[in-house]
């Protein structure tokens, strides 16, 4: 079937795809609203409202605190082995627990004691500045000993593979890095990035926030060591819902975390007074698990792995090639580039559009003036001129993606940004 920008052709596109009965098991109650931000948060699955209902009137209301020793106590790991299978992780390589960054601080620092006697942390430009933000902290916390180093960019989309190569040397004792770049959606070919990192003798940490339910994983069979991710942008969680750490199972027992929590304890109703590591992943879990935002993430897994990574990628790569494709034949010539990896095999679930009215073209899109439209799109802005548009396949229609393009054109084309202020809200 060639390509078209005509509406009839995204149709025909929603009728051949194979996922599309997944979209109604998904919380949708506004047909002039296109989602376009599942990469900042995912939609609400339907499964999710009865199930918290349920821990609430029930487990909590009911249960009360016989609710620890009737699966709560548990819930960590359990979530975690349903997300090792997304991941390409062994069931007792993972834990939910925790935010993103406090994850992250912990198996950084343990990496870098693990790794005292080198000195160089490898990082890069395209990081989310919080990353980078924990990595400098840790690096002051254990006494300067170490430095933070960061691979630059030529386009300010791609680091390429020379770059990475030539970066990693003898005296690096951790290369951190995001699988998929938040801003270009750049994604690193993570099994030959972590075999450069091994070969020099060093540990590698990813970042899984923007793959992790958008992009298939083989953490074991690419010989990761160490990884952390969020679990409500395309896995659904809910907002705030608690992250997840991976350790590798043969250094879960050489790592020893900063933080000595309660439950990371031997055996914590001991309450012995002198700390003692667990054996396992258990020892990465600081203290009590945050029981009703971490019950809301499971509804959404099962989702997932009903439909199955493969077929989620696939249609990811359909559908950002689709969009690329009306963003070039409408938008560039009205003034936009593309901000992200023309191959689909370097890029993530998100295409980053970049105009110098990227911000008001994306107020334009949320807020649309009375008089003008019915229709709107929620994408995001990311300084200084990045719209994203985020892809979810599990919900994410072709028409949505015409749409939403269709919407910017007009915008671009009648001028309609300009009745909006270049003062920036704080959250963008």
């Amino acid at each position: 079937m060639e390509k078209s920008t005509e509406e009839v052709y995204a149709l025909q596109l929603d009728n051949q795809d194979t996922l599309a009965g997944f979209r109604e098991r998904f919380v949708i109650d506004d047909p002039d609203l296109i989602y376009l931000d599942g990469n900042s948060l995912g939609r609400l699955p339907q499964a999710t409202v009865p199930h918290l209902q349920d821990v609430v009137k029930n487990q909590w209301g009911k249960d009360l605190v016989r609710g620890w020793n009737r699966g709560w106590f548990e819930k960590p790991g359990q979530l975690g082995a349903k997300l090792a299978d997304l991941i390409g992780a062994e069931p007792d390589e993972v834990l939910v627990c925790d935010t993103t960054s406090l994850n992250l601080f912990k198996l950084t620092a343990a990496a870098l004691r693990f790794r005292v006697d080198r000195s160089i942390l490898l990082s890069d430009e395209f990081n989310f500045p919080s990353d980078l933000y924990v990595f400098q902290g840790v690096i002051e916390l254990l006494g300067n000993k170490h430095r933070l180093k960061l691979l630059k960019s030529e386009d300010s989309i791609t680091i390429g593979d020379q770059r990475i190569q030539d970066a990693i040397t003898e005296d690096t004792a951790l290369v951190a890095l995001t699988h998929v770049a938040f801003k270009s959606a750049f994604m690193y070919e993570m099994e030959s990035v972590t075999k450069l990192a091994h070969q020099a003798g060093a540990l590698a940490l990813w970042d899984l926030s923007h793959s992790v339910g958008a992009v298939p994983l083989k953490l074991n069979e690419w010989q990761v060591d160490l990884a952390v991710g969020c679990t409500y942008k395309y896995l659904n969680g809910g907002p705030g819902a608690p992250a997840f750490l991976y350790v590798r199972k043969d250094l879960q027992n050489q790592l020893i975390p900063p933080i000595w929590g309660w439950f990371a304890d031997q055996s914590p109703f001991d309450f012995n007074l002198d700390f003692t590591p667990a054996e396992g992943i258990s020892r990465f879990q600081i203290s009590t698990p945050h029981i009703l935002s971490m019950m809301g993430i499971e509804p959404a897994l099962d989702i997932l792995l009903e439909a199955g990574m493969g077929h989620l990628r696939e249609k990811s790569i359909q559908q950002t090639e689709y969009l690329i494709y009306l963003a070039q034949e409408w938008l560039n010539p009205l003034g936009f580039q593309l901000g992200s990896p023309l191959d689909p095999i370097q890029r993530g679930s998100h295409v980053s559009l970049r105009h110098p009215e990227a911000y008001r073209i994306c107020r334009a899109l949320i807020d649309p003036l009375p008089d003008d439209s019915s229709l709107r799109v929620i994408p995001d802005f990311r300084a200084p001129d990045n719209i994203r548009l985020g892809i979810a396949p599990l919900y994410t229609t072709y028409s949505d993606i015409h749409r939403a393009l269709n919407r910017i054109k007009t915008i671009l084309e009648d001028g309609i940004y300009q009745e909006y202020s270049k003062k920036q809200l704080k959250v963008t």
